[in-house]
């Protein structure tokens, strides 16, 4: 059924409760016009007579008793659907989706299921892509993103959560091999891993092509996971965040982390869902946990 009919429907109800015209006017505060205009209207589309008009007013055919019945469970129906949707939104229960780069999951997974644990009514689901997930559109309750500069897309919420520190790592046996950097002069006759998107934006990759002469970038990769997995087998020097090296005693800081290599993080939500207890209390976790990251 159209969606204009709906109004009239829930018109000819309130015209059936009120028994005339100016009670329903002024119980949907709409002109009587409006009132009239809705009952004729539907009563057109279904072809049938809802109402013997008289002088005290509507009084509803059998046809239109039929429709009172109909739009009062309905009526009733929304009605407790309010009433659970309110009440759920004073409760951290539910599903709470949440979005970050793939490369984050080691990181963030493990604050999440955190948080699940201390509130058991909560379902996560937790959804990593290159792509960045339309809050607008229902697609993720929370979403944490990297970059210099924030988010920008209307109707979001913006906070920024912190750095993640970034430094410069070799494995063992690379340095074993290659020797250690005995400072950043050092750093250009070593070879490294570096980005396969030449005209990366991470500000440590920035640094990189000004430092580093193109031919001793020799092993280039297109996620951080890759250029992890490529510092462990000893192809070059190369960045990793400081939470992820501290995971493999193998890993070698030869340069520790620069302010100028830090990446911005920052949480993302929709101000429609901002507000919302769930979405609050996991954004106070989130904030908590996050102090802990630019020092580990």
């Amino acid at each position: 059924m159209p969606v204009d009919a709906w109004d009239e429907i829930r018109t000819a109800y309130h015209v059936a409760r009120q028994g005339t015209v100016s009670g329903a006017a002024t119980e949907l505060g709409v002109h009587h016009a409006t009132v009239i205009r809705h009952v004729d209207a539907l009563e057109a589309r279904l072809g049938t007579k809802l109402f013997q008009r008289h002088a005290r007013g509507y009084t509803a055919t059998e046809a239109g008793r039929d429709l009172l019945q109909v739009a009062q469970a309905t009526d009733d129906q929304f009605t407790q659907l309010v009433g659970r949707l309110r009440g759920r939104g004073e409760l951290v229960s539910g599903e709470l989706v949440v979005t970050s780069l793939a490369a984050f999951s080691p990181l963030l997974a493990p604050v999440v299921a955190r948080f699940r644990e201390a509130h058991p009514d909560v379902t996560i689901r937790l959804l990593n892509d290159e792509r960045v997930f339309r809050l607008e559109y229902g697609e993720a309750h929370v979403a944490l993103r990297a970059g210099q500069k924030a988010p920008d897309q209307p109707d979001n919420v913006v906070q920024r959560l912190g750095v993640m520190p970034t430094g410069l790592y070799a494995v063992r046996a690379y340095l074993d091999r290659a020797g250690r950097p005995r400072g950043m002069n050092d750093l250009p006759s070593h070879r490294f891993v570096g980005p396969d998107n030449v005209d990366s934006r991470a500000p440590y990759n920035k640094w990189l092509r000004d430092a580093v002469p193109e031919r001793q970038i020799v092993f280039r990769c297109t996620d951080s996971q890759a250029t992890l997995h490529a510092v462990l087998s000893g192809a070059g020097l190369g960045f990793i965040p400081v939470w992820e090296a501290a995971r493999y005693p193998d890993l070698v800081a030869v340069v520790p982390p620069q302010p100028e290599w830090g990446t911005g993080l920052w949480l993302v939500t929709h101000v429609d869902l901002h507000r919302t207890l769930k979405v609050q209390t996991l954004l106070a976790h989130l904030k908590q946990e996050a102090k802990a990251w630019e020092t580990d």
